[in-house]
This record gives structure tokens, C-alpha cells and sequence, in this order.
């Protein structure tokens, strides 16, 4: 999920589960949140009174391509399932108190409700005085609003279709009797066309890692087809991190101002992609963002797939057609983006052909795909593809490494040192 201004009729797309990629329109922010005074603050999370508490630890559910998290919230806290989106700001749970009017007209109700604000004694509502009530910069396409109640209303559109509204809200989230975060600004959806909320984790200002105060977290992404799809998420230091090898991320300021540039984004310097130990043969410049934001490389735990843009995609698809065209699906594209497909009956001895691929950054650092569902992934029952699509088909000139190129590694977003660590592990086993 990216954070990046596009044309709405990019949102007549239609995606299914297992291709998610989700491009909000952000609200506007010109102040920073008010009336937030953090109570005492560590190097992992606000905590109430100096301890030496470590990091935060908890699973999580790789669940129709989503890694679905369940975080405490509320007081008391109410567990709630989020999904967590490295390339999003804003973070919205399900609401269903009858107390929270609203707007007309409505949206579907979720099928489950995850939250209710009425049973918590910390939940507040933004009224519409609020800064971030009163957006300045003219060119967002939804701002936010104040609605019949004097409440601040916000609209967020994904490109898989999913739409979310509701009020702004302010809620904190309580891990324990002595370890919480202040009262963070979220969305507290009524209307929705998904049962789950979104943890925003890139570092715009209303993220949760930026309001809480949290410089690093990491997460280790399990195989989707394992019997256990299930991984690790840490807010705070990780005790791995000996091991990780670690790319300096490329930085924007906040204001910088390019059609096809997201400055909240984690950015990263790719090199080159290799498929078998051969190096493609693609310009550099297909991986670095022009003066217009075009070639911009994000890692994004909210995308499924990888996008490359259409230089970089020609090139995998030329490797590829060379090595296995004559068993691919003829005439087969999956979901508008992806086109290099096979039916499951020849995949084993296409990953045989294919061999391993591989994404290398600065510093000598990799990520590594091994054969089988690394370089093939199952997109409907008896089709696999490789999982790259074009980027160019969402109308956006990104590469975006999704988390299928992600599985079985520790990916720990470090932001006070501005870089992004690499580290292989099982991640089902890990505890």
C-alpha cells in the first residue's frame, strides 16, 4: 500500500485477495497533532514510568496475502486486527458503536465487528477545529471534512477497490499495565468494505510509528503455502539484528513535490535484478526516481506482489521467455499487471529452469528468492505466475518489492540510522 497522489480512475480496477496493493489519497497535514504529551519515552515505546522493558514482541497471520497483526487497543484493550502497511500513513480500525453517527450515504457494514469505542474510557472523537480538520494544500482530492456532527470526517480510497470512512479519532494503544503508547490519531471506520483496519508504518507524521514515537520495528514473513503461515513482529530493537545485513534508504523531504514521487515511502538504492546468477541488463536509471519521482524503489509490506516498471518488467520477461516461454500460459495476464503465467501441471520444471532470482541493492546487499513459490506464486487454483507485475498498469512509475519477494527474512525498517536490514530466517518457527 503506497502512499501516492493518482488519477481516481485508477480505482475502477478490479484486484482479488491475492494481488493487494492499496494506494490511499493521505489526508493533509500542516500542523502536528495536538495535546499529545507522551508519558515517559523509551527507545521501544511510552512507557509509564522509567523500567527496562525490551522491545515489543507479538505473531502474526500471513492471511490472503495480508500480514494481519492483532494489536491492543483501547482501555481496556480490545484485541484488534490490523493489517500491517509499511506504505501507508493514516491507520483506521473497524468501529461499530451506535453512539458514532454516520455520513450518508452508508457503506457496508463490516461481517465482523473489531472494535467498540463505547467500551473504552480512552476513546475521543476530533472535532472539526482540530488542525487536521482544516486542510490547506488545495491539491488533495479528498480532503478531510467536518461532518453534520462537528466531528472530522475522513474518506480512504484503495486501489483494490476497498473504500474506508468515518470520524478521526483519538485511541491509545495499552500493551500492559506499565507499557502504552499517548493517545494516537486513527480512523475509526462505520463504513467499510473490509472486515480488517490498517496499521499505517511509513514515516509520514500520522503514521503509528511516528505519533507513538517507535524508531524501529521489524517483521519476519512467513511462506504462505508453510502449514504454520505464521511470523514475528517486533516495535522496538530486535535481537537478531547481528546478523542483518543493511541498505541506507534514499530520503525526500516531506514537501517535496513530484507527480510520481512518494517522500513518505522506504526507499531503497536497487542496483540490478539477476535471474539464475545472470545479471539483466537493465539501465540503472529504470531503479533510481527521475526528476519526476519515476523509478522510485519502495519495500512495501501492504503489496503482495513485486512491480517493476515497464523497463525493468520487458527485461525480466525477456530472461524469462528465453528460459520457459514455450510453457507459458498463452494469452493468460493475471489481475491487468502480470503476464509471465503457467499452469501448475509444468511449474515444478519451470522453477527447475528458472533457477533462483535475486534483488541487489547498495552495500552488496541482496534478497535472495530461491526456486518453487519464491519465483512462482499461485494466484488462482492451477495458475501460477511469476510475482512481478508492471507497475504501470496501477498508473504509477514505482518499483515496489511486495511481500512475496519478502518471505522467510527479517525486514527491519531502522529509522533513526535511515536504513532498512535484511536477515534470512524460517520465519513459521520463529517464537
Amino acid at each position: 500500500m503506497l502512499l501516492i497522489l493518482f488519477s481516481l480512475s485508477l480505482f475502477t480496477l478490479s484486484f482479488s485477495q491475492s494481488n493487494s496493493l492499496s494506494l490511499p489519497f493521505p489526508l493533509s497535514l500542516t500542523e502536528k497533532p495536538s495535546n499529545i504529551t507522551p508519558l515517559y519515552y523509551s527507545s521501544q515505546l511510552y512507557v509509564k514510568k522509567p523500567s527496562s522493558h525490551g522491545p515489543f514482541k507479538l505473531p502474526f497471520k500471513y492471511s490472503s496475502s495480508a500480514l494481519v497483526v492483532s494489536l491492543p487497543i483501547g482501555t481496556p484493550p480490545q484485541p484488534t486486527d490490523l493489517v500491517l502497511d509499511t506504505g501507508s500513513q493514516l491507520s483506521w480500525i473497524q468501529c461499530h458503536d451506535k453512539k458514532v453517527k454516520k455520513r450518508l450515504p452508508p457503506l457496508p457494514k463490516p461481517k465482523t465487528a473489531t472494535f467498540d469505542p463505547s467500551l473504552s474510557s480512552s476513546f475521543s472523537l476530533l472535532p472539526c477545529n482540530h488542525p487536521i480538520c482544516k486542510p490547506r494544500i488545495p491539491d488533495f482530492t479528498l480532503p478531510t471534512s467536518c461532518d453534520q456532527n462537528r466531528l472530522c470526517h475522513y474518506s480512504y480510497f484503495y486501489a483494490d477497490g476497498t473504500l474506508a470512512e468515518g470520524n478521526l479519532v483519538r485511541e491509545k494503544f495499552t500493551f500492559s499495565n506499565s507499557l502504552s503508547t499517548p493517545p494516537v490519531i486513527l480512523g475509526c471506520a462505520q463504513g467499510s468494505t473490509e472486515n480488517r483496519g490498517i496499521l499505517g508504518m511509513n514515516h509520514g507524521r500520522l503514521s503509528f510509528i511516528s505519533q507513538a514515537k517507535i524508531s524501529k520495528f521489524s517483521y519476519c514473513v512467513p511462506s504462505r503455502t508453510g502449514p504454520n503461515p505464521t511470523g514475528l513482529f517486533y516495535l522496538g530493537d530486535n535481537p537478531n539484528s547481528s546478523k542483518f545485513k543493511y541498505v541506507t534508504m534514499l530520503t525526500f523531504p516531506e514537501s517535496q513535490s513530484s507527480p510520481n514521487l512518494d517522500p513518505l515511502a522506504y526507499t531503497l538504492p536497487m542496483k540490478a535484478i539477476k535471474i539464475a546468477g545472470k545479471r539483466l541488463n537493465i539501465p540503472p536509471a529504470a531503479f533510481k526516481p527521475d526528476a519526476g519521482g519515476s523509478g522510485q524503489t519502495m519495500i512495501d509490506s501492504g503489496s503482495d506482489l513485486t512491480y517493476l516498471v515497464d523497463e525493468a518488467y520487458e527485461k525480466v520477461k525477456e530472461e524469462v521467455v528465453r528460459l520457459v516461454g514455450a510453457m507459458m500460459k498463452k494469452g493468460y495476464v493475471y489481475a491487468a499487471v502480470a503476464d509471465m503465467c503457467f499452469d501448475a501441471g509444468v511449474t515444478v520444471e519451470v522453477g527447475r529452469r528458472i533457477g533462483d532470482m535475486s534483488f541487489e541493492f547498495d552495500n552488496g546487499v541482496e534478497i535472495f528468492v530461491g526456486r518453487g513459490e519464491g519465483v512462482l506464486t499461485e494466484v488462482e487454483k492451477g495458475v501460477k505466475c511469476v510475482g512481478i507485475g508492471r507497475s504501470g498498469r496501477l498508473g504509477i512509475g514505482s518499483n515496489i518489492i511486495g511481500t512475496v519477494h519478502q518471505q522467510n527474512m527479517w525486514v527491519e525498517y531502522d529509522l533513526a540510522n535511515k536504513r532498512v536490514g535484511f536477515g534470512g530466517a524460517e520465519c513459521s518457527r520463529l517464537k
